[in-house]
C-alpha cells in the first residue's frame, strides 16, 4: 500500500504539472479551437464533430472563461486529491468521467485514426489511471485516514493487469500497420521540430541507430517490444513471478525511452501549448506511471491476503 500510495502522489504531481500549463492564459483562449480542430480533422466521424459543437454550444452560453475556469477547478480539486488522498474513491469516479470528457473534445478521441496513426491518444491513459486507482484501492493509507486497509481481490488486481494490457495491444496493432512501418524515421525526425538542441540531439542519435538497423527493421523492433509487453501484462496472472516483473520494469522503460524520442519529451513547449493534445507532459510518462501502479500491486495476484485482511474485507 505504501508503494501504490506514492504512485498516486506521483500521478498528483503530473496534473499539478498540467495545472500550471493550463493555467497560462493563451490554453484558455486556443481551448475552442483545439476542441473544434481534434474533432473536425479528416478522418473523424461525424458525430463527433457533432458532439463536439454541442460542448462548445453548451461552453459557450455558460461563458468560455467560466466554463475553461470549471475546468481548471476540477483538475485541481483531483491534483489536491491525488497528492494527499482525500475525496477517494469518488473523486477517482470523477477524475476518470473528466478524462473521458477531454479524450472525446480536446483529444478528438486519440483519433483521426488513418494511416499512421500510432495510439488512442493522452487522456484515455489518464482515464485509465483512475481506473486502476479504483481496481487497486490506490488511495488507501493516506495520513489523514485512519480506515483499515482492505487490500483488493485478485479479480481486481487481474482486471487491472488486463485493461492496460488491452490499452498496448491497441498501441502495439497500429505500430504492426504499413503507416508506421514505413514512416518510422519520419516520426522521430518531426519529433525534433521545435525543440532546444540537446533534445534533438538525443533523439538524432536513435534516428542514427535507426540508419545503422535499417530503419524499418527497427519499426518492426518496436511494433515487437509493445506487442511483447501487451502480451504479457494480459498473460501476468499466470507468470511466474520474475518474468512479470521483467515486463513490468521493461515496460517502465520502454515508456520512459518513448518518451524521450517519439514524444521529444513532451515538447515542444510553447504559450499556451505542448507538443501533445491538451497541453500535457506527454502520453508515455502516464505509461510509466500505471507501470508502478501495477509494481506496487503485482504481488497480490498470486498471494491470499492473510486472515485479518480478509476479515475486514468480509465486513467491508
Amino acid at each position: 500500500m505504501r508503494s501504490l500510495n506514492w504512485a498516486r502522489i506521483a500521478f498528483g504531481v503530473f496534473f499539478a504539472i498540467n495545472l500550471g500549463l493550463h493555467f497560462n492564459p493563451q490554453y484558455a483562449v486556443q481551448f475552442a479551437a483545439n476542441v473544434g480542430h481534434a474533432a473536425q480533422a479528416a478522418g473523424q466521424p461525424p458525430w463527433l464533430g457533432v458532439w463536439a459543437a454541442g460542448v462548445l454550444q453548451a461552453m459557450t452560453f455558460v461563458g468560455m472563461s467560466k466554463a475553461v475556469a470549471l475546468l481548471f477547478g476540477v483538475e485541481a480539486l483531483l491534483t489536491v486529491g491525488l497528492l494527499i488522498g482525500w475525496g477517494f474513491p469518488a473523486l477517482a469516479w470523477t477524475g476518470l468521467v473528466y478524462e473521458l470528457f477531454l479524450w472525446s473534445t480536446l483529444g478528438g478521441l486519440g483519433g483521426p485514426y488513418t494511416s499512421g496513426a500510432t495510439d488512442p491518444g493522452t487522456a484515455i491513459v489518464y482515464a485509465l489511471g483512475f481506473a486502476l486507482l479504483l481496481l487497486l484501492r490506490g488511495w488507501q493509507g493516506a495520513a489523514w485516514s485512519a480506515a483499515a486497509l482492505r487490500r483488493p481481490d485478485r479479480l481486481r488486481v487481474r482486471w487491472a493487469f488486463w485493461l492496460f494490457g488491452l490499452l498496448w495491444a491497441f498501441d502495439a496493432w497500429w505500430k504492426w500497420q504499413p503507416g508506421f512501418l514505413q514512416n518510422f524515421s519520419g516520426f522521430l525526425t518531426s519529433a525534433q521540430a521545435g525543440q532546444p538542441s540537446w533534445i534533438a540531439e538525443w533523439i538524432a542519435v536513435f534516428i542514427g541507430l535507426g540508419h545503422v538497423m535499417g530503419m524499418k527493421h527497427f519499426a518492426v523492433l518496436a511494433a515487437l517490444t509493445e506487442t511483447a509487453i501487451a502480451a504479457g501484462l494480459l498473460l501476468a496472472p499466470w507468470l511466474p513471478d520474475l518474468l512479470r516483473r521483467l515486463v513490468l520494469w521493461g515496460g517502465l522503460a520502454y515508456s520512459l525511452l518513448l518518451w524521450s524520442t517519439a514524444e521529444g519529451f513532451g515538447g515542444p513547449y510553447g504559450a499556451g501549448f505542448t507538443g501533445n493534445k491538451g497541453d500535457v507532459l506527454g502520453t508515455t510518462t502516464v505509461y510509466a506511471l500505471l507501470f508502478l501502479f501495477l509494481l506496487a500491486a503485482q504481488s497480490w495476484l498470486r498471494s491470499a491476503p492473510p486472515p485479518e485482511a480478509a476479515a475486514s474485507t468480509q465486513q467491508g
